[in-house]
């Protein structure tokens, strides 16, 4: 007979309490002989499933339990206990579920704890225990328990009332537990306990309340609980565990501590042969979905709405797609999901009929039936997805449709769901946050007292990569390996992270989860409400929740949408137009030509700097090519290359080939290259005869990498593609080559349906720029960074960007003739209700005049001194009496003034400043106080103040004259560091010096950290003891200076390692050498030539000219003007130039860094070398007057 069953274990869930991982406590508890094993987190259910499985897999009996709190007395009172007074104190209980009833119950009381009876903890009490004791054996507890508790108080008669009551409601499923962990209390606890069995005839069982696997492991558990309670180690008021036998002991050590009390190991043994109980997982447990009258079931409700959808879609209808619907609807009938699609089809429409912008995401775009019913709004028959991708008729799985909707209006669509389905059936998903490498040093360093200096030193050597542990850190980072190995307090550090990393932290509420049940939550699962918000969530994941068997919804809130309502309203606003993005053409040339030039900054998904050089490079002339590169552009192809591949194979410059014929079906779209996760599955299918159902397997293999089964597939592939006539050679290279692409494919329908928006985005950017920057404004207003990025692309575009102001500027940014007027609520300090009450006066009252009328008509409650000062500061004021330096002086007077003016008002008094005297009381002010005669802020001071409140400057840009320069010669920009893919190459950044640490280095020499600032933002610059001693008066505040050198991103943050430096006043001479123009074909006509020619003759100098033409078939074509024309790279001639052509059509260019001639690195290739297959003016173009002319 098995000797020995713990029922008393804490896992991480019980958080920063409990240290054991729940794979190690199960394969330990399997290495120790050991039936069964229980899991009895603190008040709570997290980890029930996870571990149920997880012993079920190391083939022992799982037990569920949790150990309770319990209140003194009513669960519902929340009150401190009385001091001293342990019987008002709350305990710990212990119970165990032994059958279903039991774990229903269990659910019960625990969500009842978090629902019902928290106060500090999710406590319950001996009513709920009453109710819900059916089905569970109860355990004493440990010291804490509500019998133990009063023993050590020394209150017996107490501690006896207490175990008779418990008896009562438990009966023979009551258990005395007996602990020894080397504590002075548990030797008068165990005493208790034995007498009380005998008095009460209740068995004995013995506990060691294990919080962690191993002895050694008591010192991390000790810093654990620190991190907990907020405390430090050396803190000798803090909580801490006077033992360190809380560990996961062996049978025989057991034995050891309780062979002599009867039944004591015995009943351990005995109460794990009483669990009957299988966890019900994988059964559906959806809502019910009444069929409607006149349908025989709801398969045949579904069929009718997809059918008619069908007809409103589809101008004809094909026997293609009829076949396809059908196929669909009979897999889905078949796995019993028609409900599912209906419901996530009604609160689609209730989000359409509120006018919610809504799409779905991923592989749900795959479905036509989820298109006819409207949940989806890409056609899955026009890009070729894959129903299998989605619902694989081969493997009954979870449908998982995702859904995203306008941020700000997410609520409204689950608000309607729990109306529908109930409140007690619907509730949002848990999720927990897990203690990774990095955040284990930084909490670990603070409870060892650290400095912050030193932990972020060492939390930094920790490479940012995802997936990344302790282990690999050290195998990848050699100093980390040796502070780990160097003993003393850092090694410690790393000893106690290693321990603790990877463990829950908190729990909170899952950005998106929701989950809906057919009756009663609490029959299927726990809950949990945090302890700060009013939100109900389950105590299981959303993993956890499909394989519970419940519906599972994913409810994302993606700020694009909320970017295009808002755009779409300010357009009908601004203009009358009214669009519908589903009728706009998806090949509108416009719209192309922006992807074509890179100009996606603020468009979803493309928005990112390194991205505008592959689509410049790219060319995209299809929506096709958009859902590619949407695909393509992640770390995986990127790293590979294929990037590249893909866009000289679109251009021909690299041939298109494939392993085999039967390949082209599925690759012929990307040119010979897998793309897509479908990809790879119509391959098996059309090589080795697998079925998409089954060629679906074989992707989730490739995703999972595990050898033994790749060794498999790689079998199955093969064989078939013999059967099928291909060549044994050609079929394994075939399935190396989808391994090999397999490990970055992309799901192709989840990025058509993203490449959709970002099309629609970018036509309204195209059509509608002004709206369109002014709506992306407004949903970045709390991202101060990010305001700046856009507002410097308003700049690149041509859109000009209005300082706020008091008596034009809304809440959010507007359209103001061709202008966006800057939003009041974009400001710092600046709060709605201090915007709305401006707003209402100003729309009451009319535009404010000065600072007192301004004062006079606002809510002061809302709007108070330091708003008020804010908004000075900004420059919102400026159209007010007076400038800013007065207005801020009077701002306590005028508040007063106003304040005593309300209150006469409020008692009914008149003074001489609201009346005229007249019947018709109109108000007129006898005088009012004059502005101070205080001068002006110097202008530093005025700039410094609007960066600070704005996040940019209003009144001007140190920068402002330098940005030509700044665009030819930067090829990065310091707030975008992180862009930068080839590290290998110099880059070049330039601005102004706002801030200098200069240090000694460990030579003893000089040398600075220097805070560059440029249009985007700022970011650090390394100036080493050699440039820092040769340009020490350059590197100083307030200099503008252009920097060469290497990015560094040790540490964790990306800063540039200066090489060489410049002044940025002296660039444009030393480093142009052309003047670039940019001409459309249709602006090549002789007037347009001639006045050209004109223009260049007035601005003589020693720079070429050099043209650049863009064209659809080719690129962008280079040619170079004739060699008389020669030109001074003169800001006039910019200007002259741009007023002639257009914005940005004129610009200035450098050499290449590899060039012989320039030690720069510029952002554009301006040698002559267009990026198009050779088609360019030479000979006697008409630039070109003497002939010597040349192009590509």
């Amino acid at each position: 007979m098995p000797s020995f069953v713990h029922l008393h274990n804490h896992t991480h869930y019980s958080l920063l309490d409990g240290a054991n991982r729940i794979k190690d406590l199960a394969e330990t508890a399997k290495d120790y002989g050991m039936p069964a094993i229980a899991i009895t987190d603190h008040g709570n259910m997290f980890g029930a499933v996870e571990f149920y499985k997880t012993v079920k897999d190391v083939g022992l009996t799982p037990i569920i339990g949790c150990e309770l709190y319990i209140a003194a007395g009513n669960r519902k009172e929340k009150r401190p206990a009385r001091t001293g007074d342990r019987a008002d104190q709350t305990t710990h209980f212990v119970v165990l579920v032994q059958n279903a009833t039991g774990y229903k119950n269990l659910m019960k009381l625990t969500s009842a704890g978090y629902l019902e009876g928290f106060y500090y903890k999710p406590r319950v009490d001996l009513e709920l225990l009453e109710k819900h004791s059916e089905g569970l054996i109860a355990l004493s507890a440990c010291a804490k328990g509500p019998i133990a508790n009063l023993v050590v108080g020394g209150q017996m008669d107490k501690a006896r009332d207490k175990c008779k009551q418990l008896r009562d409601i438990f009966g023979k499923n009551f258990y005395l537990e007996v602990q020894d962990h080397g504590l002075d209390f548990d030797k008068p606890i165990n005493n208790a306990m034995i007498e009380f069995s005998k008095e009460f005839d209740l068995p004995i069982v013995a506990t060691n309340d294990a919080h962690y696997l191993n002895k050694e492991d008591a010192p991390a558990q000790d810093v654990l609980v620190c991190i907990q309670t907020g405390k430090e180690l050396n803190d000798p008021k803090r909580l801490k565990f006077t033992t360190d036998s809380l560990y996961f002991k062996t049978a025989g050590e057991m034995k050891q501590l309780f062979g002599h009390v009867s039944g004591a190991i015995e009943n351990t043994v005995r109460i794990s042969e009483l669990i009957d109980f299988e966890m019900d997982l994988g059964t559906l447990k959806h809502p019910q979905v009444p069929v409607p009258e006149g349908y025989e079931n709801l398969d045949a409700y579904l069929r009718k709405m997809a059918y008619d959808g069908m007809k409103s879609r589809y101008d004809a209808i094909t026997e293609e797609m009829t076949s396809r619907l059908d196929y669909e609807l009979g897999v889905i009938g078949q796995m019993g999901y028609p409900g599912y699609f209906l419901i996530v089809a009604d609160f689609v429409r209730f989000a359409n009929e509120q006018n919610i912008p809504v799409m779905a995401r991923g592989s749900a775009l795959g479905c036509m039936v989820a298109y006819t019913l409207g949940i989806t709004t890409v056609d899955p028959l026009s890009y070729g997805l894959l129903f299998e991708r989605f619902l694989n008729p081969e493997r009954v799985s979870m449908p998982d449709i995702d859904i995203d909707l306008a941020d700000r209006e997410r609520d409204k669509v689950i608000n309607y769901v729990v109306e529908k389905y109930g409140q007690k059936s619907v509730a949002q998903i848990i999720t927990f946050g897990t203690m990774g490498a990095k955040a284990a040093i930084r909490d670990v360093g603070r409870v060892l007292s650290l400095s912050y200096g030193e932990v972020d030193r060492i939390a930094k050597l920790v490479p940012t990569e995802l997936k990344m542990t302790l282990n690999k850190a050290m195998d990848q980072v050699p100093e980390l390996k040796q502070i780990a190995e160097g003993g003393g307090i850092e090694g410690q550090l790393i000893g106690y992270a290693k321990t603790l990393e990877g463990l829950s932290r908190h729990a909170s509420v899952h950005a998106a989860g929701v989950v809906i049940a057919p009756g009663d939550l609490t029959d299927y699962v726990p809950l949990y409400k945090p302890s700060n918000k009013e939100t109900i969530v389950t105590q299981y994941t959303g993993e956890v929740m499909e394989e519970v068997g419940l519906l599972k919804m994913d409810f994302l809130g993606l700020q694009n949408l909320s970017v295009i309502q808002d755009a779409l309203a300010l357009i009908k606003e601004t203009t009358g137009d009214e669009i519908d993005l589903e009728d706009i053409p998806l090949d509108d040339k416009k719209t192309m030509d922006l992807f074509c030039r890179g100009e996606t900054t603020g468009i979803f998904q493309f928005h990112s700097s390194w991205l505008h050089d592959f689509l410049r490079r790219l060319r995209p002339d299809a929506v096709e090519d958009l859902i590619a590169m949407n695909a393509l552009c992640r770390p995986g192809p990127l790293n590979g290359g294929v990037v590249d591949d893909y866009i000289d194979k679109k251009h021909g410059r690299k041939e298109v080939t494939y392993h085999h014929p039967v390949m082209e079906t599925a690759l012929k779209e990307t040119y010979g290259l897998i793309v897509y996760q479908e990809q790879a599955m119509q391959i098996a299918r059309d090589m080795a005869g697998f079925t998409l159902g089954r060629a679906d397997f074989l992707r989730k293999a490739m995703a999972k990498k595990k050898p033994e089964v790749m060794a498999e597939e790689r079998r199955d592939f093969v064989d078939g593609s013999v059967k099928n006539g291909i060549d044994k050679k050609i079929a394994d290279e075939v399935f190396s080559l989808i391994e090999y692409f397999g490990g970055y494919a992309f799901n192709k329908s989840h990025s058509a349906g993203y490449a959709i928006v970002a099309f629609q985005e970018a036509y309204l950017k195209a059509h509608y720029p002004v709206p369109f920057m002014a709506a992306l404004m407004s949903n970045e207003m709390s991202d101060t960074d990010e305001i700046v990025v856009l507002i410097n692309e308003c700049r690149k575009i041509g859109i000009k960007v209005l300082p706020p102001d008091i008596n034009k500027s809304d809440k959010v940014f507007t359209v103001e003739g061709e202008a966006i007027r800057f939003g009041l609520c974009a400001i710092k300090n600046v709060g709605h209700g201090a915007v709305e009450s401006i707003v209402k006066a100003r729309k009451e009252y009319g535009e404010f005049s000065d600072i007192f009328d301004l004062c006079d008509h606002i809510d002061l409650r809302l709007a108070n001194k330091r708003v008020l000062e804010s908004l000075t500061q900004a420059g919102a004021v400026d159209s007010l009496e007076g400038h800013r330096a007065q207005n801020m002086d009077v701002i306590d007077i005028a508040i007063d003034a106003a304040q005593s003016r309300q209150r006469d008002r409020d008692k009914g008094q008149t003074s001489l400043f609201d009346l005229n005297g007249d019947d018709d009381d109109e108000p007129i002010m006898i005088h009012k106080p004059v502005l101070p005669a205080v001068p002006k802020w110097p202008a530093s001071q005025t700039l410094a103040l609007e960066k600070d409140l704005l996040g940019f400057y209003v009144t001007g840009h140190p920068l402002a004259e330098f940005e030509d320069d700044l665009r030819a010669f930067t090829t990065a920009e310091m707030r975008r560091l992180d862009r930068v893919r080839d590290r290998e190459e110099d880059v070049v950044v330039g601005g102004i010096v706002t801030e200098i640490k200069p240090i000694v280095d460990r030579k003893g020499q000089s040398m600075a950290f220097v805070t560059l600032e440029d249009f985007s933002g700022t970011g650090e610059i390394l100036v080493f003891s050699d440039q820092y001693e040769l340009h020490k008066t350059l590197v100083a505040a307030d200099s503008l200076i252009l920097v060469r050198g290497q990015i560094s991103a040790k540490e964790g943050e990306n800063k540039v390692v200066a090489s060489e430096i410049m002044s940025l006043p002296e660039a444009r001479d030393k480093l142009t050498r052309s003047v670039v123009v940019t001409v459309t074909p249709e602006q090549t006509t002789d007037d347009i030539i001639d006045s050209l020619k004109e223009t260049f003759k007035t601005y003589p100098g020693d720079c070429e000219v050099l043209f650049k033409i863009p064209t659809r078939e080719y690129g962008e074509v280079s040619i170079k003007a004739g060699g008389h024309i020669r030109v001074a790279p003169t800001t006039e001639l910019l200007l002259a130039v741009r007023e002639m052509l257009g914005v940005n059509r004129a610009r200035l260019g450098g050499a290449s860094i590899r060039s012989s001639n320039s030690g720069w690195t510029v952002i554009n290739d301006v040698n002559g070398r267009g990026r198009g297959r050779g088609r360019g003016r030479n000979g006697n173009g008409r630039w070109n007057s003497n002939g010597d002319g040349y192009g590509e």
